[in-house]
């Protein structure tokens, strides 16, 4: 979240409202856009350790370095500069320090590219000043738990306090993870759904094909998604495959309703977070939250609610795939590639959703946690990951096509899908690749990791 969140807006005083505030997100064709985001670890170039947010080499000073020189808004909580802004992308934090770019809305991918390129750009010329560097997998390789940097936000303390009452990975997921993600928009409340339900099937090959962190402290964890991995112990309430996605008559209310039971985080009230972990949002509908007797929402407070579901796919005014680890530039092109051409043509989205149509909730659960040990070795339907890659790469090649938005030297957007091919022909993930390299020139160390995949 780039800023603090805004209280404001109407008074909720019915189910409808929060309905209608869904229901915006649909949008003619015309208007569909991508938007990125990506995070990185920031670490010493010296001893490879992370960065807090104080001190002459700290998160604070390298946000307000890019700010001064690049031209971007400072946004502050209490003081601290937590995000920046500038032609509708926010750099914010992560609470470990994971340094993120939310990209703006964009109409092709060649924008995507050229916005995450200029901002590594940026980012590596004052990490270079600072004597940092930046990582993209999508576990902290070396760090422990008890090493690592918090950043000042709010937001942030809530969850660091109820995390752990709720699951034995929440500290991990908050500090040690990094991820990239891809947004898209739905034309109606059906091609929502529909869009919804593909996505979710698939999001486990994306953790497979992105598979990005086999190591923690050190050593290889037997896992080729550890960031994967950690999502299934952080909270069942808020996290996982919804398997009422797939059920008949879901849409923006059933979403609704599923918000409605998710617990409470914080409340935002005259610039201070007010911990209600695990209170109802139907309590608080109803003036019943202990913190706050008497007092009822208004839309700002559902707006920042939205935001601390976790599922695999998440439904705001658009659709979040959250089921890629960190990594590099190819990486983040890769990822919205893969998204973007199988869900913004109807040929393609209608032969993904044919393509996954068989499987069983249950099915795709068991995918979800195989893909993140195993990954495109893992399998659904007697077939494994490898070979339905080769078989939704197709598919998300032909979507590409058909939308065919040139750059200025004739090319599609297609040929942002080739790094996911050569691991769809190799069978080599990211992780596989580092593994390789771990028992073989590495010499059972991961330190070189710094040196061979920074930005």
């Amino acid at each position: 979240m780039a800023a603090p969140p805004s209280s404001g807006g109407v008074p909720i005083t019915s189910k409808r409202q929060m309905i209608e505030w869904m229901e915006v997100g649909s949008k003619p064709k015309s208007q569909w856009r991508i938007g990125t985001e990506h995070e990185k670890f920031v670490y010493r170039l010296a001893d490879h350790t992370r960065v807090p947010y104080d001190g002459p080499d700290g998160i604070g000073i390298l946000l307000n370095t890019i700010a001064d020189r690049y031209g971007w808004t400072k946004i502050q909580e209490s003081g601290a500069t937590i995000a920046l802004s500038r032609d509708d992308c926010n750099i914010s934090l992560e609470p470990g320090g994971q340094f993120e770019l939310s990209g703006a809305p964009l109409e092709t991918l060649h924008q995507t590219c050229a916005e995450a390129n200029d901002h590594l750009v940026e980012a590596r010329a004052v990490c270079a000043d600072l004597g940092l560097g930046m990582l993209g997998v999508g576990f902290d390789p070396e760090g422990r738990q008890e090493d690592m940097p918090w950043m000042p936000k709010g937001r942030y303390n809530v969850m660091r306090n109820y995390m752990p009452k709720v699951g034995g990975r929440g500290l991990d997921m908050m500090t040690r993870t990094c991820t990239i993600q891809t947004n898209l928009d739905f034309g109606s409340e059906a091609d929502m759904v529909e869009k919804f339900r593909v996505s979710l099937a698939l999001q486990p090959l994306a953790t497979a094909l992105f598979a990005n962190s086999p190591f923690v402290e050190g050593k290889p964890t037997g896992r080729v998604s550890e960031r994967s991995f950690v999502w299934t112990d952080v909270d069942p309430d808020r996290c996982g495959m919804l398997d009422f996605v797939f059920e008949d008559g879901f849409g923006f209310e059933r979403y609704v309703d599923y918000l409605l039971d998710t617990p409470m985080y914080f409340v935002y009230r005259d610039g201070k977070y007010i911990d209600v972990a695990g209170e109802s949002f139907r309590a608080f509908i109803e003036g019943k939250l202990p913190q706050l007797p008497g007092e009822t929402p208004h839309m700002g407070d559902w707006g920042d609610h939205v935001t601390t579901s976790f599922p695999e796919v998440r439904l705001k005014r658009f659709l979040e795939m959250r089921g890629a680890d960190g990594g590099p530039w190819s990486s983040i092109c890769a990822l919205s590639a893969f998204w973007t051409g199988i869900l913004y043509d109807d040929a393609a989205q209608k032969a993904a959703l044919a393509l996954t149509r068989k499987w069983s909730a249950a099915d795709m659960q068991s995918l979800r946690d195989a893909a993140a040990i195993d990954g495109l070795r893992a399998t659904i339907a007697g077939r494994t990951l490898r070979d339905v890659a080769k078989d939704v790469l197709a598919i998300a090649r032909d979507g590409l096509n058909a939308r065919n938005r040139q750059d200025s030297s004739g090319d599609n957007e297609a040929h942002f899908l080739a790094t996911l091919d050569d691991i769809a022909a190799s069978g080599q993930t990211p992780a596989d690749e580092k593994l390789a390299l771990y028992h073989g020139e590495w010499g059972g160390s991961v330190k070189p990791i710094y040196a061979r995949y920074a930005y």
